[in-house]
């Protein structure tokens, strides 16, 4: 995660959580204690549930969204679970999203919903607690039909208006309880057809529906419905080769994203030198998803083939501010994605999720991330070494490390 940096061009003003986690990791160097690196597993798959039962292939959960009201931040949405052996069947929203561990009540913004069952019958829907629902009596099929309130364009929540749909899917998509590790189809409709998606969802023939292995992998993968410009390149590392996809709302110029995909590809071989060599993306692909209009709200958000990028800075102006978070988050691909903490798994989206290493997670990715642009050429030393004394006099003369471990910082995250 990282905070919205467009603000300021240079990228000398490090604030908020990057302040934070650096603080911590310098801390752990200059007063170590025994037992603060824990156990840290290396190339962590996703997060994973046991199944309730093996899914049959016509028991793929099917999502449809669309956007009728996107001017009042609506959303429609349906939910289909078929194949359903318990009754009654729990659906519930996250309460939490991956790289944000603390909880959100994602549930506040869902409201007018009903189920009705493979008929059309409607069905007796109860509410146990605020953030599920309990369909009762259903038959083994359940469709359940809500609306979105979203209005925040950022890696937590969803924002939905007449120039986009932009959703972090815990934010956005219900789930059934017993039923994760079945495969998800997930179809986008946009008000305006010549938009696209762009998603780590895996492609089908139609290019508004996308699928997914399993509802963890559904949940860690953004979307946004926009009219974006893109650009694609491929890599090379440990003798195979991915793509690497940039996909931006904004409202600037072509030269101005020409520019900025060469800085990130610059970004990612100086990454890539770092560790030696890529990850293996789930289905050869890396992709930057960002939005860049002055509706959005400042952020940046790691997931395992992608990054979610939000801010109202735009590239003419604040370019370089931009490009610290787009390294930031990449290099998160490799640390805290597969270099991944071993008590952040399994992910429970149902609670608060904490972690004694995030001073290591985001402290030593905030370390990395203006490092590599430096040594992409991009930002002189010059700058970035006076950036970094910045940050380290900040860091020392702040009185927060005399009361707080790094293992302490991070269980506040």
């Amino acid at each position: 995660m990282h905070p919205d940096s467009s603000r300021h061009p240079s990228a000398a003003v490090v604030r908020g959580f990057r302040f934070t986690m650096l603080a911590t990791a310098l801390a752990a160097l200059l007063a170590p204690a025994a037992g603060l690196l824990g156990a840290a597993g290396a190339q962590t798959p996703p997060p994973r549930r046991a199944p309730a039962r093996a899914a049959a292939a016509g028991d793929t959960v099917r999502y449809e969204i669309r956007f009728p009201n996107a001017q009042h931040h609506e959303g429609e949405i349906s939910a289909t679970f078929s194949g359903v052996r318990a009754a009654p069947l729990r659906i519930q929203m996250s309460r939490s999203s991956p790289g944000r561990y603390a909880l959100h009540e994602f549930a506040k913004n869902v409201y007018a919903v009903k189920a009705v069952d493979e008929g059309g019958r409607e069905l007796r829907v109860t509410r146990p607690d605020p953030y599920s629902w309990l369909v009762h009596d259903h038959g083994g099929t359940v469709r359940l039909t809500y609306t979105l309130f979203a209005d925040r364009a950022d890696g937590t929540y969803a924002g939905i208006d007449r120039t986009q749909a932009h959703l972090n899917i815990p934010a956005t998509f219900v789930w059934a309880e017993g039923l994760e590790m079945r495969p998800v189809s997930a179809r986008f409709i946009p008000a305006d057809t010549s938009w696209t998606v762009a998603t780590q969802l895996v492609p089908t023939g139609d290019r508004f529906t996308f699928t997914a292995p399993d509802l963890p992998y559904f949940l860690d993968s953004p979307t946004t419905v926009a009219p974006h410009v893109w650009a694609t390149w491929p890599v090379s590392s440990g003798g195979s080769e991915q793509t690497i996809r940039f996909a931006l709302h904004h409202t600037g110029t072509e030269e101005q994203f020409a520019r900025y995909v060469d800085w990130t590809k610059a970004v990612v071989r100086e990454m890539t030198a770092v560790y030696g060599e890529l990850p293996r993306f789930d289905h050869g692909t890396y992709t930057f998803i960002a939005a860049y209009v002055p509706w959005a709200a400042g952020d940046g958000m790691e997931h395992r083939n992608s990054t979610i990028l939000t801010s109202t800075g735009n590239l003419d102006t604040a370019a370089l501010g931009l490009l610290g978070t787009v390294s930031h988050e990449f290099f998160h691909a490799w640390n805290v994605e597969r270099i991944r903490p071993a008590d952040l798994e399994p992910f429970d989206f149902t609670r608060a999720n904490m972690s004694e290493l995030l001073w290591l997670g985001e402290g030593f990715t905030s370390y990395y991330d203006q490092l590599v642009i430096a040594r992409a050429g991009i930002n002189p030393h010059a700058d970035y070494v006076r950036e970094l004394s910045g940050d380290v006099n900040t860091i020392v003369n702040a009185p927060g490390r005399r009361y707080h471990s790094p293992v302490e910082m991070s269980r506040q995250a």
